[in-house]
């Protein structure tokens, strides 16, 4: 039985309803265009799966959009803050987010895309990929990184009191995390495949991890890999030969990373070396006409050159490009 309703048109769909997504609707709205969002999760995704009390590395004036103030309590807003602000941008713009739509294919059919989700086909002109890349972890690529106790996604430190945890990455995630599951109880060991951590790691940051790494509160395991993920257990290989260590959760601060299939899915072009999807940098189409691509997915691997605040340009940017081919096409 097909359970696709009847065909939605619009002229514009925007894939992902993060900053970028909703930076891309905004400008359309502005210019009357007959558009919509297709999201597979929640308002800002993203955003609601970082840690309960992240913090932004970001001022809340450079993280704003729509033309409406972005108020915290502190220069640097919350992740609360952050939700409520971009709830705030969607209701007060009255944008059209279809969410639970996970994309399952994209064919372009003459001068016309058909999107399909799980229920529901839709048909647009112009295709704008905002798909960010926090969905998408690095993996480890072990034995045993399937286990309920391995976590790329960190919430907050209450959940590892008393417990053994294993923190992997040496930026400033993974130091946060450290230091966050360290004051609150948890027995941390950090697995760092480098010999030393990440020469980024925030200026407010760095000198607290080192000093307790250095006075041993905190265990760091340099220039090592975890080779095996067991129940109740990690094999860590170091420089000193495999250590069997008593581990209770991994916390995998790996990074993350675009979801290159589903770009390659539909068509769109990967640089080689960078994975960044192809596209002009003017317009920010993409290798295939009227489809374009927006926010951080462009930086490919190099994830951490774009963020919102260097990417809210880019609705403009596409929406212009959009509406001189509209207007070429009546001319």
């Amino acid at each position: 039985m097909d359970w696709h309703m009847d065909i939605i048109e619009k002229d514009i769909i925007i894939i992902g309803a993060g900053p970028s997504g909703l930076v891309c609707a905004i400008e359309a709205a502005r210019q009357n265009m007959n558009f919509l969002i297709l999201e597979k999760g929640l308002l800002v995704n993203s955003i609601y799966n970082f840690p309960t009390n992240m913090t932004f590395f970001s001022t809340s004036e450079v993280l704003e959009i729509g033309d409406i103030p972005f108020i915290s309590h502190t220069d640097k807003p919350t992740r609360k803050e952050a939700l409520e602000y971009y709830r705030r941008i969607a209701t007060a713009h009255n944008l059209d987010i279809r969410y639970r739509q996970t994309v399952q294919s994209v064919e372009k059919q003459h001068f016309k895309f058909e999107i399909k989700t799980q229920n529901q086909t839709y048909h647009c002109q112009y295709l704008i990929v905002a798909t960010g890349y926090y969905d998408t972890p690095n993996l480890l690529q072990v034995k045993g990184e399937e286990l309920p106790k391995v976590k790329h996604y960190y919430d907050d430190a209450h959940r590892y009191i008393g417990q053994n945890i294993a923190v992997v990455g040496a930026a400033n995630s993974a130091c946060d995390v450290a230091l966050e599951t360290y004051h609150k109880g948890s027995h941390v060991t950090m697995i760092i495949k480098e010999d030393s951590l990440y020469e980024k790691v925030k200026y407010w940051i760095k000198p607290n991890i080192e000093n307790r790494i250095k006075e041993g509160s905190i265990k760091a395991l340099f220039n090592s890999q975890i080779k095996e993920i067991l129940p109740d257990k990690i094999v860590v290989s170091t420089p000193d030969g495999e250590q069997i260590l008593d581990n209770d959760y991994v916390l995998a601060m790996t990074g993350y990373r675009p979801d290159y299939a589903f770009l390659k899915s539909i068509g769109i072009l990967l640089d080689p070396d960078t994975k960044a999807p192809q596209h002009k940098e003017d317009s920010l189409e993409s290798n295939i006409p009227q489809l374009y691509v927006a926010g951080v997915i462009l930086a490919g691997d190099h994830t951490s050159q774009l963020f919102i605040e260097n990417t809210r340009h880019h609705g403009q940017q596409i929406i212009s490009d959009i509406k001189h081919k509209i207007s070429a096409d009546y001319a």
